[in-house]
């Protein structure tokens, strides 16, 4: 499985494992299941509730981290890393991101400098953002220079996000898909899905995992039920061919299953 060269120049596993919903009670062996399994990259978030859980399923792993800044903690990012990171059991994570733009509060850009001074200060190797939009990247890379390494975006075969992975791409921000199945259900069903997987022999999970990458993506599925969790990581290992790919592409209807960053 290929790795990342973020833009600053760090290395990020391309496909991890997403905590979200994961209580911190069953963080623990959740995370264990993945590193055991194959996972190489760990995603939570200060709203997850559960870094404590994932800090103790890591323990002796040196597999990537990410952990985010909640909304309401934009003024004050270090002593919310200080938290998350106290929680986590570590001195430093890989990524930290902010979660959500929330542009009425109008703290994001005060917020990514003080996440630059966290990544210099060595609290967190790399920085990033989730939920941003061009115009939010455009205006904080204004402000400080600093391109995020990564945007954590809303991303399936129903809601491609074609604008902003060109922009990314564009300016060397490493796309990742959160929610990258759909939330599953009636995406798993789609008879364009159906027919590359038994074209294959393979699942439909693993159809759209291996979709994500290869459009160079990045992927973090939740899979609690090890089975689960077994299909996505070998995702890695399906090579879906141009008519597959653009099969898949043409399930686009910018139909969005979170919040709308605009107006978050």
């Amino acid at each position: 499985m290929d790795d990342f060269q973020l833009n600053d120049g760090r290395i990020m596993p391309r496909l991890g494992f997403g905590t979200y919903q994961i209580p911190d009670t069953q963080a623990a062996a959740a995370v264990r299941r993945a590193l055991d399994g194959g996972v190489r990259l760990i995603d939570t978030a200060a709203i997850y509730h559960n870094e404590r859980g994932v800090g103790e399923g890591m323990l002796g792993s040196d597999a990537f981290l990410t952990t985010k800044l909640w909304n309401d903690r934009q003024g004050d990012a270090q002593a919310a890393l200080d938290e998350s990171l106290a929680l986590l059991g570590r001195d430093q994570v890989d990524l930290y991101l902010i979660h959500w733009p929330s542009p009425a509060q109008d703290r994001y850009v005060d917020a990514w400098k003080a996440l630059v001074d966290l990544r210099d200060a060595g609290r967190t190797r790399s920085i990033g953002v989730s939920n941003f939009l061009p115009e939010h990247l455009e205006r904080i890379a204004d402000a400080t220079g600093v391109m995020p390494a990564v945007n954590q975006i809303e991303l399936h075969p129903r809601h491609q996000r074609r604008e902003e992975r060109a922009f990314h791409e564009k300016h060397g921000i490493v796309t990742q898909s959160w929610s990258p199945l759909g939330q599953g259900g009636d995406l798993l069903r789609d008879p364009a899905i159906a027919a590359v997987a038994g074209k294959h022999g393979r699942s439909p999970a693993q159809v759209i995992l291996a979709w994500h990458l290869a459009h160079g993506l990045s992927v973090i599925p939740k899979a609690a039920d090890p089975d689960h969790l077994a299909d996505n990581v070998a995702a890695a290992g399906l090579a879906l061919d141009e008519d597959d790919i653009a099969a898949i592409d043409a399930l686009d209807r910018e139909e969005r299953i979170g919040p709308d960053p605009r107006s978050f």
